[in-house]
């Protein structure tokens, strides 16, 4: 099937560009990319390449002179063109039509029909020769498919020019073959293609090469038959030693300043969808996700059976009988209880976002919002995170690890369970948001866990504490939890009416602790949860503005 497009003309006039910490990193670059003309930008490491790619797309706004897409300067996002990035920006749980019906769901215009989608994604899936893995998840896919699947998101809005960094980098010489055929068919159809290239054997697919100094400027620009007669070598690899030596082309030709202009400069870039839409559909496909990760499910299910079975094995039961109360033992399972919620949410909310950062910064500059993306992860996780926090209260009170109470003691304790689980998952969230990559999240884990146990007030009681730790005892979510557990509970009347003589003195020790409403708790808990989430809102805005290197925005 033919997905013929209209390609763009990108010019660039005395582009130069700037980097905070480097410098100037590309100089006086001018050149024209013709529609449906494949071109490839090499050089050595540091050259450039990457720099002068989103230059050229619109992702940098140069800092001398200025690009051209069709004679207007392009816009920074929007589904106007395909940009693929080294990393994979699909995820790789779900089967590769699913990807791109998903996909295609967050470019194409608000109320595209089911059918329309369905149609787009067989071509794009037909003209990539992918369609016989359809059925196939991501994940299987052999490394080329792959890059072809991450091509196969950007064709979806049909695009007048793709650009890609190093898209034939760790493949195998046959697979990096059939990729640039690939990409000649597309050029061949009236797309305009860029890439970047660290493979000599690349440019002989191409009809023009940009060649790199280490400065930042072009060496070369031209056909590719030429390159290595203009610097009197051989072979490209011998290019990159003179290049790097210091040698110069033949002169290379004027390029005019006239941009050329054509009806395709203003082509109206569909609109994305809407928040809710957004939202939705990113719920759906964040809950097939998780439902086709096995190790995903695995941790979601065995989790609370372990912190159960755990429970039984530490804690003897009748702790709340109110003839013979256990004051410590209670005190104790109010607090595992209350961090075994927080443990919950925070492992579950720890890998959602650093997993699929590259995913979220191509989805980002196609329209994609924030707000809706970080609402999706909360609809999908706490509805599972109610679940364990209710059979882990329903099974320690069969147990009799809980005390005999009637329904609005339970109402209380659950409440206070799924809101301390809703503030972990929060804190989860922007930690995985802050962090690049999951062994960074791992190291976390720790790191988070240990101050929510000792400055809960369970080991130590707040009033007990120096007043730096009764400082720092206001940022733990657990000592709201652990406190709201106890007032729901009836703490204060179990120790004080009990037999116990270790109830007074665990009083006195608490002070006011127990006093509070359980719902002055949930009134914390839930303002520790807003809070959180606009953090992490604030992070991921900043992160897949700036973190993709852009200069500004």
């Amino acid at each position: 099937m033919n997905m013929v497009t209209t390609g763009l003309h990108i010019a660039a006039r005395g582009a130069g560009q700037s980097v905070r910490g480097a410098g100037e990193v590309l100089r006086d670059v001018s050149l024209d990319l013709m529609p449906g003309q494949l071109t490839a930008v090499a050089g050595s490491s540091g050259a450039g390449k990457t720099i002068l790619l989103e230059t050229l797309a619109g992702l940098r706004v140069p800092s001398n002179g200025e690009v051209l897409h069709n004679g207007i300067r392009p816009a920074r996002s929007g589904p106007g063109f395909g940009y693929v990035p080294q990393d994979d920006i699909i995820h790789r749980e779900l089967p590769l039509r699913r990807t791109l019906v998903y996909s295609a769901g967050l470019r194409m215009p608000p109320g595209t029909a089911a059918e329309k989608i369905d149609t787009v994604v067989a071509e794009v899936l037909d003209t990539l020769g992918l369609s016989h893995r359809l059925g196939t998840p991501v994940g299987a896919l052999s490394g080329g498919e792959r890059k072809r699947a991450s091509i196969a998101v950007e064709l979806l809005t049909r695009p007048g020019v793709l650009f890609l960094d190093e898209p034939t980098s760790g493949l195998d010489p046959a697979t990096g073959a059939e990729l640039m055929r690939t990409l000649q068919k597309l050029a061949s159809q009236g797309t305009t293609v860029v890439f970047t290239t660290h493979t000599p054997a690349d440019l002989a697919y191409c009809d023009q090469a940009v060649f790199l100094s280490s400065s930042g400027s072009p060496a070369f620009v031209g056909p590719p038959e030429n390159l290595c007669p203009a610097f009197g070598v051989a072979t490209v690899e011998e290019v990159y030693g003179a290049v790097a030596a210091g040698s110069s082309a033949t002169p290379l030709p004027p390029v005019t300043a006239t941009a050329h202009a054509s009806a395709a400069a203003s082509q109206v870039q569909p609109a994305a969808p809407g928040a809710a839409s957004q939202w939705l559909l990113l719920t759906r496909r964040a809950t097939e996700i998780l439902l086709n990760n096995r190790l995903s499910v695995a941790v979601l299910v065995g989790s609370p059976m372990m912190i159960v079975a755990m429970f039984a094995l530490l804690f003897r039961a009748d702790a709340f009988d109110p003839a013979s109360p256990d004051p410590s033992s209670s005190a104790m399972i109010l607090f595992w209880i209350a961090f075994g919620t927080f443990f919950f949410g925070l492992t579950y909310g720890l890998l959602q976002i650093c997993t699929e950062l590259s995913v979220l910064r191509r989805e980002r500059l196609a329209g994609l919002r924030i707000g809706p993306y970080v609402a999706s992860k909360l609809t999908v996780l706490l509805p599972v995170l109610a679940a364990a926090d209710a059979l882990l209260l329903a099974v320690l009170r069969a147990l009799d690890r809980l005390p005999a109470a009637d329904a609005a003691t339970y109402i209380s304790l659950f409440a206070t369970a799924v809101l301390a689980s809703a503030a972990a998952l929060a804190l989860g969230l922007l930690a995985s948001a802050t962090v690049s990559e999951p062994g960074q999240a791992t190291l976390l884990l720790p790191m988070l866990c240990f101050p929510q146990v000792l400055f809960s007030g369970a080991f130590v009681p707040v009033p007990r504490m120096a007043w730096g730790g009764q400082a720092l005892s206001w940022a733990m979510t657990n000592r709201w939890a652990f406190e709201a557990l106890g007032s729901g509970a009836g703490l204060e009347g179990l120790w004080r009416s009990g037999n116990s003589p270790l109830g007074p003195p665990l009083l006195a020790s608490y002070g006011d602790s127990f006093v509070h409403s359980a719902a002055r708790g949930w009134l914390i808990l839930g303002g520790f949860t807003l809070i959180l989430l606009a953090a992490t809102w604030v992070v991921l805005v900043r992160k897949t503005r700036g973190a993709s290197s852009r200069s500004a925005d």
